[in-house]
Parts: C-alpha cells; sequence; structure tokens
C-alpha cells in the first residue's frame, strides 16, 4: 500500500534539477490517445556502471519483464486472450488503416496495452470500444483457428460467443475493482484474484480463520495467492514455480539467478538468493526473510523490486499485483533524502497524534533518490513517483523500511509539461503562481520525501489490531496517512535546521497545489456523472474537502482558512491561512492515525464516504471544460529504454549499451513478442507475431 503516485503536472516549474536543464534535446513525447500521453524517462549516469553493475542491471530488466503476462492475468481472466487477438488482427489487418473503424481499433488496443488489460488503469471502468462489433467479428473470421487464442477444448464459435460480451457487454465485468463499502466488493470486481462464486464474507471468513490476533509478526495472508472455490470450500491457489504462474516465474528465477552471479556484495547476493526461495516454494515466511534482508541493505549501488507487492487491485487489500522497477542510486541528490532519514526518529516524537500510536523506538529507515532504468508489471506505464516497502507493519517497526524517489520519472513528467498553460488557467493570482514557480519542485520532491521515508514508516498498529481492519478503506487510509504526515512537515524549521530548504515560506507552494489537486484539477481524471474510485485520489480529496469544510470561519467577518471563490465566472482556490492549514492538517493526521492505529473501520469508512468519493457535478463539468481549453492528458505513462549486450567473438558481454529507438506500438509488440511466459505461441509459424 506504499506508492506515490503523480497529481496533474502543473507547468513552468523553473527549479528542474541540473540534469534535465542541461538535456534539452531528449525527446520525451511518444505518444498521445484518448486521455493518455507516453512519454519517454532517460536514464542519466548509466554509463558511470561498472560492467558488473550493467550486467545486473540487465539480468533485473530482464526478469522484470519476464513477468509482464502475470499482471495481465491478475488484472482479469480474459486480458490474455483478449491482448493476443487484437495484436493478431493489428498485425494482419489488410484493409484501409486510416478508416474510422480502424482508427477507433488502434486507440483501443493502445488504450488495453497501457492498462494491462480492458480496464483503466485509475478508474477501473471497462473500456468502451469505439469500434462495431461487427467490424470485430469480421477480422475474427479472417483469422485461422491457430491463430485464435482458443483454450483447451474450446471452438472457435464458443470463443466468439464467450469473448464478444466482455468486451462490448457494459454489463458484463463492468468494474476492474469495486471499493464501494455497501456492495460485496468481491463478488462484483472483475479483477482475477477470486475464483468463480467466491463471496466477500467468505474471504473474510476463510482468512479470519487462519489469523492469530496474538502473532506479532503475521505473515501477509494471501498476498500470492488467487482463493478459489472447490466443492463448495475455499482453498488458495499459490503463485510458485509450480504452481500458478509458474512458467513466468521460471523465467524470473531464470534472470534473478543470473543477477546473483554478478551481486555487488554478499547482502545482496543473500537477498536475491531468499526471493528465489520464496519464488520456488511459495511460503510467506520466506518473503518476510527476504524484505528483512533486502530492507538492510543500503549499501548496494543497483537495486530493485520483484514481485507480488501492493493490494491497490485486490478489493479486500490482501493480494499484491506482480511489479518489477529496476534502479540506480543518484548519489548527489539522495543526500537530501538521507539527512530527512538519519532524523526519523526526531520526526516521529514530534508528530502531532497521541503518543500512544508512535513508535518509541524507529528503526532502519533508509532514503535514496534513484534512478529507475526498468519499469514493469503493475509499474508500467502507468508508474509511481515515490515506494516504501516493505509493506509489513511488523517489519518496519521491527527492522525498518526503504523509502525511494524516483527522480528521473519525475523530471521526465516536468520536462514535457512546460509551458502547457495550467498555471495561467487554474493558479488564482501571479504572486501565487510565482511562487509556486519559485518552490514547487523542491517542495514537490520533499512531499514524496517525506510521504515515502517517513509518512508510511510512521507511527504503529495497536497490539493485537488486524492489518487488514480497514477492508477496501485501507489503501486510502494508509495514503492520506502518509499524505499528511508530509504536509504536516513540509512548513517545519527542522528542515530549514537541515538545510533541504532555504525559505520558510517555500512550503506554501505546495499547499496550494495539493489543495486546488484535490478539490479541482484531479477531477479531470474523471468522467461526469462518476464518483472518486482511485485510492490515491480519494486521499487527495478527502484531505482537500476536509480542510475546506473545517476551515470555515466561525467568528463573524472572519475569513475561511482556504475557501472556493470566484474570479470572472471561474473557480479558484484561495488560502487564506497557511499556518491555520497546517493545523488542520495536524488534527486530521491525528485522527487517521488513531483509525489506523485502532483498525476503526466504521471511522475510516465515514470519512472515506463523507469527503472522499461524492464529487460537485457543477464544478466538476467546469474543471472538465476548462482542462479541454489547454489540451493536457490526464494521464501520463512510459515506454522503457532498451538494453543491448554487446558479446567478444568468445561469446562474452563486453558491454551493455542503452538506447532509445521504439515507440509506444513498437514496444508493446516486441514485449508479445519476447516476454508472452503465460501464452506460448502455437500452430503455424505464419501466426506468429
Amino acid at each position: 500500500m506504499n506508492k506515490l503516485f503523480p497529481t496533474l503536472i502543473i507547468g513552468t516549474m523553473t527549479a528542474i534539477s541540473v540534469h534535465a536543464a542541461e538535456n534539452k534535446d531528449f525527446n520525451y513525447h511518444v505518444d498521445r490517445f484518448a486521455d493518455i500521453e507516453v512519454l519517454r524517462y532517460e536514464v542519466p549516469e548509466y554509463n558511470r556502471l561498472t560492467l558488473n553493475q550493467k550486467k545486473m542491471l540487465y539480468y533485473l530488466s530482464q526478469a522484470a519483464q519476464s513477468g509482464r503476462d502475470i499482471i495481465w492475468d491478475q488484472n482479469g481472466k480474459y486480458n490474455l486472450a483478449i491482448r493476443q487477438l487484437l495484436e493478431k488482427i493489428y498485425t494482419k489487418y489488410n484493409g484501409d488503416r486510416n478508416s474510422k473503424d480502424f482508427k477507433a481499433f488502434e486507440e483501443y488496443l493502445k488504450r488495453v496495452w497501457f492498462g494491462n488489460g480492458i480496464y483503466h488503469h485509475y478508474s477501473n471502468d471497462k473500456f468502451v470500444p469505439g469500434f462495431s462489433q461487427t467490424f470485430l467479428e469480421e477480422q475474427i473470421a479472417n483469422i485461422h483457428d491457430c491463430c485464435l487464442p482458443l483454450a483447451p477444448g474450446q471452438t472457435r464459435e464458443q470463443f466468439v460467443k464467450e469473448i464478444l460480451p466482455v468486451i462490448f457487454d457494459p454489463a458484463v465485468l463492468p468494474k476492474k475493482v469495486n471499493q464501494d463499502g455497501k456492495q460485496d466488493v468481491v463478488a462484483t470486481s472483475a479483477v482475477n484474484l477470486y475464483g468463480d462464486g467466491v463471496t466477500q464474507a467468505e474471504v473474510e471468513a476463510f482468512y479470519a480463520k487462519m489469523k492469530d490476533p496474538k502473532d506479532t509478526t503475521p505473515i501477509s495472508y494471501g498476498l500470492n495467492a488467487k482463493v478459489v472455490k472447490e466443492n463448495g470450500k475455499l482453498k488458495e491457489e499459490k503463485y510458485h514455480l509450480t504452481g500458478l504462474y509458474g512458467p513466468a516465474i521460471a523465467q524470473i528465477i531464470y534472470w534473478l539467478d543470473k543477477a546473483k552471479q554478478v551481486a555487488e556484495n554478499d547482502a545482496q547476493k543473500a537477498y536475491i538468493t531468499k526471493l528465489i526461495d520464496y519464488y520456488i516454494t511459495g511460503d510467506l515466511r520466506l518473503f518476510d526473510e527476504y524484505s528483512i534482508l533486502w530492507a538492510q541493505d543500503t549499501k548496494s549501488d543497483i537495486d530493485f523490486v520483484n514481485g507480488f507487492i501492493e493490494s491497490y487491485n485486490d478489493p479486500l487489500g490482501m493480494t499484491g499485483s506482480w511489479e518489477s522497477y529496476v534502479n540506480f542510486k543518484n548519489g548527489k541528490s539522495s543526500e537530501r533524502t538521507e539527512k530527512i532519514s538519519s532524523n526519523a526518529q526526531w520526526f516521529e516524537d514530534h508528530s502531532p497524534v497521541d503518543k500512544r500510536f508512535k513508535k518509541t523506538n524507529v528503526k532502519g529507515v533508509s532514503a535514496k533518490v534513484i534512478t529507475a532504468a526498468m519499469l514493469a508489471g503493475d509499474a508500467f506505464p502507468a508508474t509511481a513517483i515515490g515506494i516504501n516497502l516493505p509493506n509489513a507493519n511488523w517489519i518496519r517497526a521491527a527492522h525498518g523500511s526503504k523509502s525511494v524517489t524516483l527522480e528521473n520519472i519525475t523530471e521526465a513528467y516536468e520536462m514535457a509539461s512546460h509551458g502547457n498553460g495550467y498555471n495561467e488557467e487554474f493558479v488564482i493570482d501571479a504572486p501565487t503562481s510565482k511562487m509556486m514557480d519559485n518552490y514547487l519542485y523542491i517542495t514537490d520532491m520533499l512531499h514524496t520525501d517525506l510521504h515515502e521515508c517517513l509518512g508510511h514508516g510512521s507511527g504503529r498498529l495497536l497490539p493485537g489490531v488486524d492489518p487488514d481492519a480497514l477492508k477496501e478503506n485501507g489503501s486510502t487510509i494508509e495514503e492520506a496517512r502518509a499524505d499528511l504526515f508530509a504536509l504536516y512537515y513540509l512548513p517545519d524549521s527542522k528542515l530549514i535546521e537541515l538545510g533541504i530548504l532555504d525559505n520558510p515560506d517555500a512550503y506554501q507552494a505546495e499547499y496550494y497545489k495539493y489543495m486546488l489537486n484535490g478539490l479541482m484539477t484531479q477531477l479531470n481524471r474523471i468522467e461526469l456523472g462518476k464518483d472518486v474510485e482511485e485510492a490515491h485520489m480519494r486521499n487527495r480529496q478527502l484531505i482537500a474537502k476536509w480542510i475546506l469544510e473545517n476551515g470555515k470561519k466561525k467568528d463573524k467577518g472572519g475569513k475561511d482558512v482556504v475557501e472556493l471563490t470566484k474570479k470572472k465566472g471561474k473557480t479558484f482556490v484561495r488560502i487564506n491561512d497557511y499556518p491555520k492549514m497546517r493545523e488542520l492538517i495536524g488534527d486530521l493526521l491525528a485522527e487517521i492515525q488513531r483509525i489506523t492505529s485502532e483498525g476503526d473501520y466504521a471511522a475510516g469508512n465515514a470519512l472515506i464516504q463523507k469527503y472522499a468519493v461524492k464529487i460537485d457535478p457543477k464544478l466538476h463539468k467546469e474543471v472538465i471544460e476548462r482542462f479541454s481549453k489547454l489540451d493536457i492528458p490526464p494521464y501520463r505513462g512510459f515506454i522503457n529504454p532498451v538494453y543491448t549486450p554487446v558479446y567478444d567473438d568468445k561469446g562474452e558481454i563486453t558491454d551493455i549499451t542503452i538506447s532509445y529507438p521504439e515507440n509506444y506500438v513498437e514496444q508493446m509488440m516486441r514485449l508479445s513478442r519476447d516476454f508472452s511466459t503465460l501464452t506460448p505461441k502455437k500452430g503455424k509459424s505464419s501466426c506468429s507475431l
């Protein structure tokens, strides 16, 4: 549950990093379709790595890409078949590629690639095809049986009858993840983490029997398993070498083993070995042992995440989606995060939460800024800008955690946003816009640092509290807790004392952006008439609306702490009292931490339902109309660089080069050709992609 995703990127920020400013010729833009823009990210300082480090990065990147099919299958049981079908049609189509139907088909395919399936990566809604069902049926008719993704024993007719409603009927599997606590969120979610006929009540009872409330080091129940019903009883189908996703996991293990051979040190070799053991067995105790070893390794330059990690896609917040990040340390920028992490106990001690919920001994909080080198699984194409792991509360409390900020990803977002007109349209006045130009880059980075390094690692659960007690609200509450912690400390003089900020008012840039985004601009990502669904967006609206309501003037003639005001018929955010806003943030942080520490589902659900879900339809319509004039994409994601081994005449690797040669379609098609670990090619060679 510990990721920070980017908000809408505000334009014209002048305080960008030296690296980004010196590489103006790098082409960040790749493709634009629907509500999405695809970018490249640069990998600065790659050539400073040693040959062994380059080898390790390459092997880890291969391991990362080998798990691609896993996330597709987790996101929906028809996704792999639909991807194969769409890609076959795309490559074999011999009609007019400029026709309305084909252009709509191409856009649909691009959206499916971006969502790792047929659902939007943020809203969780099923994509609506812009082409006709007749068009698709005609294309299927032109494909030989050997090229269709038929299940064993399935006929063409059966395949068509099964797959067409999944694509075209809005009533069939309409929502990937349903987080409406008023419904059975398991039965009404299309995500492929539960078998047919399994209900929420059954799953909760199933795991409740396994859990021991006295266990102070519980495994992450359900993290690597699909829960299915067999003969009327529930059971887990584990993800491991000889279980579900075995062929993909075998390839991941192969590349991890090669990476282990060029590990930088014994500590790194030890946790890669433990990760392999976990993949072989599916034993979650081994995963905990791996997580502890990984969190304690603060000396390695190359680092990675690979596994079933975050549970945003599980309506009950238990099963991890498969993902991978490969990266190396940005030494200069890490000086900032190391100052923060080395003072973790001070921040914990001075937090405005009840002392019962504070850690008396913060252990092993490490933080660094990294350069992303490969994104995969649930971290691709859309990715986070900050990560804090491990997720297990008891591991963070007893052994510490590792926090990272993906600076080259943030730079790519920013460099692609210059001059987009956002500030001019939505920021209330020139002084506020200038303040944001001067300080938003650094305060936004600091917000990420504090969110990941300290926010997620702060506080503690009371003894006996179930880590899953907040159920479908767990992700939203956890992200709110981390955001509030970061926001509370941005104005603190401690950051001036540490030499991280040079202006005590710099925090106002982030405060303004946060309120503007939470109250208004993130609404551009949501269709008119829809509620807020995604956990990070719910978190931001919860905080912003709570501050807006609880900061209302109490005396005649007084000013609201924050207000929505009109100028020339347009709505703007105005902050009248920044110090008071910080006090309100502290109050809400105290309550959110109490809810977390006590596992108070009812109070958490009440907050979310009151502040985080519903949208003012008039304001929503206004925001969308104003954005439409700017032509700013609501969502962005990335394609990866390409790493190519160079061999000598003895077959030994002498170098691994990096390049950025592919466009979006080329990269997606190559990944399907080279990393279809769960969708093996079959039949005639003429059917190959």
